[in-house]
């Protein structure tokens, strides 16, 4: 009896010490599912038949079944009237696994923040589905999406100088990477990705167009991104160094961005909060399966010397 006493006041503790134990996963799945930005076509689909409709759910199935397996899918569906053209991508440093959460969350919400238009685009910090109804015009691939720029400026710091070094580094990096590549150079990390069917000719010069305007958009801030149709680059200067993120990349990428727009490196505690979060609701985790097991031990025992 004074047993299970005691083995209640353990989980108590536990549950006192290690109150989030249940959300640890969820606050790590943030870090690549923040929204970015959106982009619909401002016509709907005229679709009495419902054809468009299905084709539409088809086409989402299919890349959301194929996110489990790769980082990048495309495909077109619907008969020769209902064609629909759609693709996801992937930020190049997650895991199947994660490359799966991010995608799966993204038809539910093109369909809210877009609705049934012909052309949708909806971009999170790890991943990215865009679709278009054949015939819907086309833009250039070095065309502007999207930017935002930290609010904290440095000029006069040698930031500039140590930041184009980086960028300079990165656009090699991308080209040997096969489309995508980050790593940090003197406090500054950088992040270039090309969508998945660029190559590596185009992605270079993708990349430098991309790192051109960050350098005029952005200026002396100390954080951007920049979202170009076919690649986007991303970078942040950490003058204390580049805190150690979770990551659950199979490249070779050191860290990875936390993708909130507008956010300047010094407000980025959040993320090496979660990551500390992660930590210790993984070791409290492995804690309690010790407990458990050990009192199991002990029960059976307490049963075997009661005989």
């Amino acid at each position: 009896m004074g047993l299970s006493i005691s083995f209640l006041n353990i989980i108590l503790m536990m549950c006192l010490l290690f109150p989030d134990l249940n959300v640890v996963v969820e606050s790590a799945t943030t870090e690549y599912t923040t929204l970015i930005y959106k982009g619909c076509a401002r016509q709907q689909f005229s679709d009495p038949s419902g054809l468009y409709s299905q084709a539409l759910s088809a086409m989402f199935g299919s890349l959301v079944s194929q996110s489990t397996k790769t980082r990048f899918y495309k495909t077109t569906t619907g008969t020769s009237t209902t064609t629909i053209t759609g693709l996801f991508q992937c930020r190049g440093d997650l895991s199947n696994h994660d490359c799966y959460n991010c995608v799966s969350r993204l038809p539910v919400l093109s369909d809210k923040l877009c609705g049934k238009t012909i052309a949708s685009r909806v971009q999170l910090s790890g991943c990215y589905l865009l679709y278009e109804v054949a015939g819907f015009s086309q833009i250039s691939g070095m065309e502007m999406l999207f930017k935002t720029c930290g609010k904290s400026n440095i000029a006069g710091t040698g930031f500039e100088e140590r930041r184009d070094t980086a960028f300079g580094v990165m656009q090699n990096g991308v080209v040997s990477g096969h489309g995508f590549y980050a790593t940090t150079y003197e406090s500054v990390y950088v992040l270039g990705q090309c969508e998945g069917d660029v190559g590596d000719t185009d992605c270079s010069g993708c990349i430098k167009n991309a790192l051109e305007k960050a350098q005029v958009e952005c200026g002396s801030s100390i954080s951007g991104q920049i979202y170009l149709h076919k690649c986007f680059i991303a970078y942040s200067y950490y003058p204390n160094g580049v805190p150690r993120r979770s990551s659950s990349s199979s490249s070779s990428s050191s860290s990875s961005i936390s993708g909130s727009s507008n956010s300047d490196p010094s407000s980025s505690t959040g993320a090496t909060g979660k990551t500390v979060a992660i930590i210790v609701g993984g070791a409290a985790g492995v804690g309690f399966l010790v407990i458990c097991l050990l009192f199991a031990k002990n029960l059976m025992r307490k049963k075997h010397d009661d005989y």
